[in-house]
C-alpha cells in the first residue's frame, strides 16, 4: 500500500502547537514534510517539554511529539537572501503552511499573491488566531487565550471553581485538525480545478466556535445561555457519581440506555417515557443514582453497567489509559530510537484512525534545527560555495559541518 499523501510536497513554516499538528498529520501520511525555522529563533517548543536535557538541546518533547518525519531546514526569511531561499523551496512545493501574524509574511514578498505568481499549484495555508479578515486579525493568541476570548471557559468548570480552561490545549489541536482537513480539501479540489491552488485560511477563534456548536445555535435560537455545569448534564443519567472509591462517569443519554440503566439498577419504577420527564425529575434521579453507586467501587460499576450496554468508565489518569490493551491493539503509538538518548524510546501518537487501502507511520525521528539544510539546498543548486556565503552572512544554520 501506498501513503495516501505520498508524493506530496509541505514546506512549514510554523511554531508550536496548531501549524506543527497540522503538517504532523501530513507527515504521518507519507506527504515530504520541510520544517523551516529561523537559525537564531527555531520553534519555541523545541525549549519546551518534561525533560530539562532536551529543551536545553532544543528537542523537547513538546516538540517532538509532533515532529516525526519531517526534514528541517534552518532559514533567516527575513533577509532577502532568505526570501530568495524560500522562493525557490517553496517553487518546488504543493503546500506552505505557516502561522505568523497576518500581513506579516506579505511584508516579506512570501504573501499568497507573491508566492502563487512563482507557483500557481501552491495550496497557502494561513493558521492565526483570528483569521486574516476582520478587526481582530492582526492580534496574536495561544491556546488558552482563545478559550477564554470564544466562550469555553465561561462554560468550563462549575459554580465552585469558576471558569476553567481544558485540561489539553483542545484548541490548538481542534485548530490543526482542521488545517489538515482543510489542505486535504484544497488538494482534492487542485485535482478537479486544472491544477490551480488557492489560499486556505485557518482561525483559532473559528475553530473554537465550532467546538461550541450545540450551545452557539441554542443560544442564538431563544437565548439560552451556557453555564459552567461541572460534571453534571441535562439528564441525571449522563454524569459523574462518586463510587465508594473513586469516581464514576455514566452516559445513559438516550431514552433506551436510560431504561437498561434503571433496570440494571433495579429501579424500573425510575423510568421515564420521554425526555421531557427526566428533565423535571433530575434531582431526584441523581439522588437515587448516587446512592446506588456509592455502595460499590467504581471498577465494579463500570464492568456491570458495560456487560449490560450502558456506556460507563471509571476516571482514569492517562498513565493508566496508556496501559489498557485497547491502546495496543488500535496501533495509534509509535515507539522509535532518538539520537538524544541510548536508554528510551520516544513514545509519540501516529493519528487517530486507520485505513483499509492507505498506510500511515513513521519513518524518521525528529530532527535537529537545520538538520537537512545543505541536502536540500544543494538540491535547489546551491553550490558550496552559495551555501558557505549564505552561513557566513547568518541566512542559514543548523547541522552545516559539512559546508567549510
Amino acid at each position: 500500500m501506498s501513503s495516501p499523501f505520498e508524493g506530496v510536497r509541505v514546506i512549514d513554516a510554523t511554531h508550536v502547537l496548531a501549524g506543527p499538528f497540522a503538517t504532523y498529520q501530513l507527515a504521518v501520511l507519507g506527504a515530504d514534510v520541510i520544517k523551516v525555522e529561523s537559525p537564531s529563533d527555531p520553534d519555541q517548543a523545541r525549549l519546551q517539554g518534561s525533560d530539562r536535557k532536551l529543551n536545553d538541546i532544543g528537542m523537547g518533547t513538546a516538540f517532538m511529539s509532533q515532529a516525526s518525519n519531517k526534514k528541517a531546514v534552518a532559514v533567516d526569511f527575513k533577509k532577502p537572501e532568505g526570501q530568495e531561499v524560500m522562493k525557490k523551496l517553496l517553487a518546488t512545493a504543493d503546500v506552505f503552511v505557516e502561522n505568523y501574524r497576518p500581513g506579516a509574511l506579505e511584508k516579506l514578498g512570501l504573501g499568497y499573491e507573491d508566492l502563487a505568481a512563482i507557483n500557481p499549484a501552491l495550496i497557502y495555508c494561513s493558521i492565526s488566531a483570528f483569521g486574516s479578515t476582520g478587526p481582530r486579525r492582526e492580534l496574536t493568541a495561544y491556546d488558552n487565550v482563545i478559550q477564554a476570548f470564544s466562550g469555553m471557559m465561561a462554560m468550563t468548570g462549575n459554580r465552585h471553581t469558576g471558569p476553567l480552561k481544558s485540561g489539553a490545549p483542545v484548541v490548538d489541536y481542534a485548530t490543526g485538525t482542521t488545517a489538515a482537513f482543510a489542505i486535504a480539501t484544497a488538494l482534492f479540489q487542485r485535482e478537479r480545478n486544472g491544477g490551480k491552488g488557492q489560499f486556505v485560511d485557518v482561525s483559532m477563534l473559528d475553530t473554537a466556535l465550532m467546538l461550541t456548536s450545540p450551545y452557539l445555535t441554542a443560544l442564538l435560537w431563544n437565548g439560552k445561555k451556557p453555564e459552567p455545569k461541572g460534571n453534571t448534564f441535562p439528564f441525571a443519567t449522563i454524569g459523574c457519581y462518586q463510587a465508594s472509591d473513586e469516581p464514576l462517569m455514566i452516559a445513559a443519554s438516550n431514552l433506551t440506555q436510560q431504561k437498561r440503566l434503571w433496570t440494571a439498577l433495579g429501579r424500573e419504577d425510575m423510568i421515564k417515557e420521554n425526555n421531557n420527564q427526566r428533565l423535571d425529575s433530575h434531582e431526584e434521579e441523581a439522588r437515587v443514582i448516587a446512592e446506588i453507586i456509592g455502595t460499590m467501587t467504581a471498577s465494579y460499576w463500570e464492568k456491570f453497567l458495560q456487560e449490560r450496554r450502558i456506556p460507563a468508565a471509571r476516571i482514569r489518569r492517562l498513565e493508566e489509559t496508556l496501559a489498557d490493551p485497547q491502546i495496543d491493539a488500535r496501533g495509534i503509538l509509535h515507539s522509535q530510537p532518538i539520537e538524544e538518548s541510548d536508554e528510551r524510546e520516544l513514545v509519540v501518537p501516529v493519528s487517530a484512525f486507520t485505513m483499509s487501502a492507505g498506510e500511515r507511520g513513521i519513518t524518521s525521528a525528529p530532527q535537529r534545527v537545520g538538520a537537512q539544510t545543505a541536502e536540500l539546498l544543494t538540491s535547489l543548486g546551491y553550490s558550496t560555495g552559495d551555501l558557505q556565503a549564505l552561513k557566513a552572512a547568518g541566512v542559514i544554520g543548523g547541522a552545516l559541518d559539512e559546508i567549510r
